[in-house]
């Protein structure tokens, strides 16, 4: 049965991507970033899509946009918890306090701002209940060379999710995590090109479709209530992930 989803960091990459899924499967989407023209972009005109500019570290912008979500579609079934930044890659005593704020302000708080607007609607509507996926990484699990900053928040994620996943048993809210590995998306080109590998070398690493991506989360979202993934890894097929270290 199709509902409403919210989708942060909507207007590129992965999120424009899950956005457009639910789009084409005859859900409801509210689509959120910062960059208001490109949300229009993404929404291409579609009645069913309610393109937000929203700042997912700012408080009050967060619950304004979560408000006009459930003011114009009702209610809100799902949110896909995506936004995220990652920084240059360096050694901790060459990474500016600069970089760490800002990471963990999009990669964590922003996270825990959407789940808690996301949560308190689920909680309250009626009939009770929803679904939260938080977009975790590969690098929750291992890190890349010269990433303290992003592997960091990635294990937060982690923590924010099972934590939600627990918390949100007495109101009908399931939380999962997936862990996305090289899908080709502007931030992840570089992989084509050639990242740094545990052992010092540079080599390019296999990347797959977005698309691919996209499907993972329709499939998560879409389970009977009754069902949750709490994690999933979905990774190009060659990537050097389990082989990182």
């Amino acid at each position: 049965m199709a509902g409403t989803i919210v989708v942060t960091g909507a207007s590129s990459g992965i999120g424009r991507a899950v956005a457009g899924r639910f789009l084409d499967g005859g859900w409801n989407v509210a689509l959120l970033a910062r960059r208001a023209e490109a949300l229009a972009e993404a929404a291409a005109g579609r009645a069913a899509a309610l393109p937000v500019a929203c700042d997912v570290t700012d408080e009050a912008q967060v619950e304004r946009a979560f408000a006009a979500v459930a003011a114009r579609f009702g209610r809100i079934d799902a949110l896909f918890n995506n936004a995220g930044i990652s920084r240059p890659a360096a050694t901790i005593d060459e990474t500016p306090l600069a970089d760490w704020n800002a990471t963990v302000t999009v990669n964590l708080t922003g996270m825990f701002l959407c789940a808690r607007a996301a949560f308190r609607q689920m909680r309250r509507q009626d009939p009770q209940g929803g679904r939260i996926v938080n977009n975790g990484s590969i690098s929750a699990h291992a890190p890349r060379p010269g990433s303290v900053c992003y592997t960091a928040t990635k294990h937060g994620v982690t923590g924010l999710t099972r934590t939600l996943a627990l918390d949100g048993r007495a109101f009908g809210i399931a939380c999962g995590q997936i862990d996305i590995g090289n899908a080709l998306t502007a931030m992840a080109a570089r992989f084509q090109t050639g990242v740094p590998q545990a052992d010092g070398s540079i080599r390019t690493e296999p990347v797959m479709d977005v698309a691919d991506v996209a499907e993972a989360v329709w499939l998560m979202v879409t389970l009977p209530a009754s069902a949750n993934v709490l994690t999933m890894t979905i990774m190009a097929t060659a990537m050097p992930f389990v082989g990182r270290g």
